[in-house]
């Protein structure tokens, strides 16, 4: 059974930091590449990252870059999402999923493509 299970999420103040990881189970995890959503209240969903497992690409939405990286533990099968200078922009429930697709700019038909999902975590930004 394939399961992605997020966890990490917290309140934070402005500036700070905070770590989501995406522990995943069920599929060969060198083959996948792991993206992250998020949802903001009122909003729609929003393709922030990914990371492919088996060449190293990487996107990161332009809102996220240079504060947000992705890393991958192959041996724990395990995704990260470091997330630096949070804003109260970026508080939403933030969601990993897998697909044996490459990593590229998440369009509808990307994340179409993204057939496994985790529950998502919830990320709150307040001073």
């Amino acid at each position: 059974e394939v399961q992605l299970v997020e966890s990490g999420g917290d309140s934070v103040q402005p500036g700070g930091s905070l770590r989501l990881s995406c522990t995943t189970s069920g599929f060969k995890f060198d083959d996948y590449t792991i993206g992250w959503f998020r949802q903001a209240p009122g909003k729609e969903r929003q393709g922030i990252s990914c990371l492919s497992n088996s060449d190293g690409t990487t996107y990161y939405e332009e809102s996220v870059k240079g504060r947000f990286t992705m890393s991958s533990d192959n041996v724990k099968n395990t995704a990260y999402l470091h997330m630096n200078n949070l804003t109260v922009e970026d508080t939403a429930i933030y969601t990993c999923a897998a697909t044996p697709v490459g990593c590229y700019y998440p369009s509808d038909y990307v994340i179409s493509l993204y057939s496994s999902w985790g529950q998502g975590t919830q990320v709150t930004v307040a001073s």
